[in-house]
């Protein structure tokens, strides 16, 4: 639709430059062409459109007959100027707010860093400490045991600590299971492509940023699945990032895929491909795992966290080479065609 209207309104204004007066410098309406352009397309493309917006204002000029041709020359140099004017500060208005987005994911990924660092030191801090016991009370139950002869009511008590210490280790790590589970679930009968449509949405800054082109493959009929929309799109959205990240590092054409099928009556399967470097196939389960990453800043663990909420759902997610190069990642959810589809 965007493509369509701007080259509906370059049309417009190059065949009313065309028909007015010198006089009338009805080509300073290209500026909005260019403006149009810049909310969708990347650099080379603004640009392309930029020149293609000039050489339809010299056209116009030279296919101009009516009027005096002194102001014409005047008004075709202004209408140029500031097409040429416009592109340069929409390009440098784009490319703020690009390394303004790129300075607050970075923001968000040290927070989630630092987070994850302190919580990982209190945790072994509290570990620690009835592990430090564990021991001290394990060479104490030595040594008892090793008398002549041995103190067995010592040493008794000695294990008794030790079985202390481990209910005290095995709590800690309950409660912290119990900070980080998921919390339940409230699901419902969600549109695939309303999923979709939220997560590419959410992700079109790098998309555009990276200048990936995405293609979206809905086999059949309508679907839904049974979940909580919110977590889903996380999941989503986290693959695609991670699709978007590794197309970008990569030589070949940048192109992801998201497709939706039915995987039988009671499950919908949903595909992310990519044309990036791909996923060693020994590491094809390994990078599910808390604190795996591939990437300098990655934190390993937004793929353990998917896994979590997938199945939490009743679904499988699993990662497989893709066939024209790249990675693809499945994950089957409860689903089925829509009602009335």
């Amino acid at each position: 639709m965007r493509w369509a209207s701007m080259l509906a309104l370059a049309a417009a204004i190059f065949v009313g430059d065309t028909v007015t007066d010198f006089e009338i410098a009805v080509a300073v309406l290209y500026v909005v062409v260019v403006l149009i352009a810049t909310g969708f397309l990347p650099t080379r493309g603004v640009l392309a459109v930029s020149f293609g917006c000039i050489a339809l204002t010299l056209a116009s000029f030279l296919l101009s007959h009516a009027g005096a041709y002194g102001p014409g020359v005047v008004n075709c140099a202004l209408s140029v100027s500031a097409i040429a004017a416009t592109t340069y500060l929409a390009l440098k208005s784009a490319e703020a707010t690009s390394a303004e987005q790129a300075a607050r994911a970075q923001l968000i990924r040290l927070a989630r860093v630092n987070s994850l660092s302190e919580t990982t030191a209190s945790i072994a801090h509290e570990v620690n400490q009835p592990l430090t016991g564990i021991i001290a009370s394990g060479n104490a139950c030595l040594n008892w045991l090793a008398c002549d002869p041995p103190n067995l009511p010592k040493a008794r008590q000695a294990v008794e600590r030790m079985i202390g210490d481990a209910n005290r280790t095995s709590g800690i790590v309950a409660r912290v299971r119990n900070l980080y589970k998921l919390p339940k679930l409230n699901a419902s009968w969600i549109d695939v492509m309303s999923v979709v449509d939220q997560v590419l949405a959410l992700s079109e800054a790098e998309l555009q940023r990276n200048n990936v082109a995405v293609t979206v493959i809905f086999a059949g009929a309508a679907l839904e699945i049974y979940a909580e929309a919110v977590q889903i799109e996380l999941v989503l959205l986290n693959i695609m990032l991670n699709a978007i990240d590794s197309v970008a590092r990569a030589r070949a054409e940048p192109r992801v895929s998201i497709e939706a099928r039915l995987a039988d009556e009671k499950r919908v399967e949903l595909i992310v491909s990519d044309s990036g470097h791909g996923v060693a196939p020994d590491r094809l389960e390994t990078i599910f795992e808390a604190f795996y990453t591939t990437k300098a800043d990655g934190t390993g663990i937004g793929l353990a966290i998917s896994r979590s909420i997938v199945e939490a759902h009743g679904g499988r997610i699993w990662a497989a080479a893709n066939a024209e190069g790249g990675a693809e990642f499945h994950f089957l959810l409860p689903g089925r065609k829509k009602k009335g589809a």
